[in-house]
């Protein structure tokens, strides 16, 4: 016997005969033996559903504003990027104003979004960059600052630039140069498998002067320097009309081969802009406007610092929990107040069924989006736990009296209609279902819309749509798998109505964050649209804790109780569940209606930010100030279509 056996020999025999493998003995002699019949491990042979689940969830934030943002940088903000992504990875970083910082965990994931309308002028400003100076205006700025006037200079900006919607450096040599570094930070973070740092912008459109009202979006790319090093960020100074920010886009996928998505701003500051159903031109909506609209924007921004934007309490009233972080003052720049009718506009719960309205009418939904959260700080520290948050801005960090400053001051000089720290949350994060921590792994999740929104907490949901789950399979080890295979996740199309199913099932789970409270409920958010064609919602709580009963009408009026002492700024765990898991199927399911359901999963009351700074620094808080508060966590729908 030949015991000097070739290795390539090995691979070669191996697969040209299935049915045998090579073992050793004892004394490390290759024998032959039979494989059985049935392979052991069920890892071997998967099914397609089970090839293609997300096996992880990851943690990020898609909106955070560096130094290199104009309105972080001229205000006070000495961190760029690199400190950014640092500090997001889990490392200690001081603070612009000297305080030492870190997160408990670390984020999986980051998009630096800086303003793209003059991208990196504080920092230009700081080093006195000669591409600046070549500039007159430029010149004049950063002879300001330098002389100690930033808040004159950033004034000046907001006069000459934003309110009056130009350019006023103008200068292509500059834009370059600062995204060149904006690219160089992201690809120097980025580490595939641990931290992915997704390139990024923000597109800032107040949108017209006689209107104002928060269109930003999030432009993230799927790619990296290779290829979006061959364009530039596109800015309000380029145009106000997201239209024409979908055209940029469409523009860079043709020039590169790569991918890009915006994400749309919370809109509970866009005075009825965000959701509209006239275009911003005064037209009637068109059919490229919602193709393009559903093509390049999958997600929306459903919660922030500024504000929690996913019901509001006018538009329904049968929503106990609607009103939660609730910014209604006001459009963006505290110009118009805002009315009633503005709203439905807005809020995620009302542009689902505006956009099933649409398609109605279209054939294409182009409000048929997923749920993130993120932070929007200008700060380049995303920090959204209560007792660890630094604020909207960098002179809103813990300090004494930070809960009574602006965050924006009314341009119509109404302080009524200004927008003060202590209404701001410590939110959110944005929690993304994929294969891999990479670009392309949660690039792809995120087209998918196999994500959801929390308040900032770490709560674990699940959340599947189907026809015929089991009311034990959600308490089964291998239950993301049957999710998988007998429906769809968060996210998706139920498939087709089975002829013998009467209504849909839905399967959900959910795990406390570790570091924060247990959960009170599991509830899920149905609408739809009714034979007249109007919008209609209800809440059904499918799964509570604490032994308390849902009753009939599918709600739990029991409250889950309190244990937050306020003067301690403390809580305790004593009520609530750690998990809370249901099988729930639709009582009211009308097969010919078009229908969105997502879940909602509520912690039980803890301390506010607020709460915390009023203990540390022995402050009395206004009875108006919220001192406690429920964590929530909202999924992407799962959408029905008759």
């Amino acid at each position: 016997m030949n015991l000097k056996i070739n290795a390539a020999l090995i691979t070669i025999a191996c697969s040209a005969s299935p049915g045998v493998a090579f073992a050793q003995t004892g004394a490390g002699y290759p024998v032959d033996i039979t494989e059985p019949p049935e392979i052991y491990s069920p890892y071997v042979e998967r099914t397609v559903a089970d090839a293609n689940f997300a096996e992880g969830v990851y943690w990020g934030d898609t909106h955070l504003h560096t130094s290199y943002s104009t309105d972080a940088g001229m205000m006070g903000n000495k961190l760029g990027p690199a400190e950014a992504f640092r500090f997001a990875r889990g490392e200690e970083v001081l603070t612009s104003h000297g305080q030492r910082a870190r997160l408990i965990r670390p984020l999986d994931f980051l998009v630096v979004a800086d303003h793209a309308e003059n991208l990196g002028l504080a920092p230009y400003i700081a080093e006195s960059n000669p591409d600046l100076l070549s500039s007159e205006w430029g010149k004049i700025v950063h002879d300001m600052v330098k002389a100690g006037d930033s808040r004159g200079a950033f004034q000046k900006w907001l006069k000459d630039a934003v309110t009056a919607g130009t350019d006023p450096i103008n200068s292509q040599k500059m834009t370059r140069s600062v995204w060149d570094r904006e690219i160089a930070f992201a690809e120097e973070y980025n580490e595939p498998g641990k931290f992915t740092a997704l390139i990024g912008f923000e597109w800032t459109s107040i949108a017209t002067q006689e209107a104002p009202g928060n269109l930003h979006r999030v432009v993230l790319f799927r790619d990296g320097k290779d290829k979006v090093s061959q364009i530039l960020p596109f800015s309000t100074f380029d145009s106000y009309d997201p239209e024409d920010l979908w055209d940029y886009m469409a523009g860079y996928e043709d020039k590169t081969g790569g991918s890009v998505l915006a994400i749309a701003h919370n809109g509970n500051v866009s005075n009825g802009l965000m959701f509209p159903v006239d275009r911003l031109n005064g037209r009637p909506l068109n059919k490229k406007y919602v193709e393009m609209r559903a093509r390049f924007e999958p997600l929306y921004e459903v919660t922030q610092i500024k504000g929690d934007g996913e019901a509001h309490p006018f538009l329904s009233p049968n929503d106990e929990f609607a009103d939660y972080g609730t910014w209604d003052k006001s459009d963006i720049a505290g110009f118009r107040p805002k009315e009633d009718w503005m709203l439905k506009y807005e809020y995620a719960r009302s542009a689902l069924q505006i956009g099933m309205q649409l398609e109605d009418k279209f054939g294409v939904n182009p409000y048929k989006f997923g749920m993130i959260g993120s932070t929007d700080a200008h700060t380049s520290l995303a920090t959204t736990r209560e007792e660890n948050f630094f604020g909207k801005a960098s002179h809103l960090e813990p300090e004494a009296e930070r809960w009574k400053h602006t965050i924006i001051a009314s341009l119509a000089g109404d302080p009524n209609l200004s927008s003060y720290s202590y209404e701001s949350i410590g939110a959110g994060l944005a929690a993304v279902w994929a294969r891999e921590n990479t670009r392309e792994g949660l690039f792809n999740a995120m087209q998918k819309k196999e994500t959801y929104a929390t308040t900032g907490t770490r709560i674990l949901v699940r959340f599947f749509g189907g026809w015929d789950y089991d009311q034990d399979e959600v308490f089964r080890p291998d239950v993301v798998s049957i999710g998988y295979r007998k429906g769809v996740p968060m996210g998706g199309d139920l498939t087709a109505r089975p002829a013998d199913k009467k209504a849909p099932s839905f399967m959900v789970g959910a795990m406390k964050d570790a570091w924060s409270g247990n959960l009170d409920r599991i509830q899920i958010i149905k609408g739809w649209i009714d034979g007249d064609g109007e919008r209609q919602e209800r809440i059904y709580d499918v799964a509570v804790s604490d032994g308390r009963t849902i009753d009939a009408d599918g709600r739990c009026t029991t409250p889950i109780g309190d244990t937050v002492d306020v003067e301690d700024a403390s809580y305790l765990n004593t009520i609530g569940s750690a998990e809370l898991r249901a099988v729930w199927t639709d009582p009211d399911f009308n097969p010919e209606h078009r229908a969105f359901y997502y879940a909602r999963v509520l912690e039980i009351p803890t301390p506010t930010w607020q709460a915390y700074d009023s203990k540390r620094f022995g402050v009395e808080m206004p009875d108006t100030v919220q001192m406690k508060g429920q964590e929530r966590a909202y999924t992407s729908p799962i959408w029905y279509t008759p």
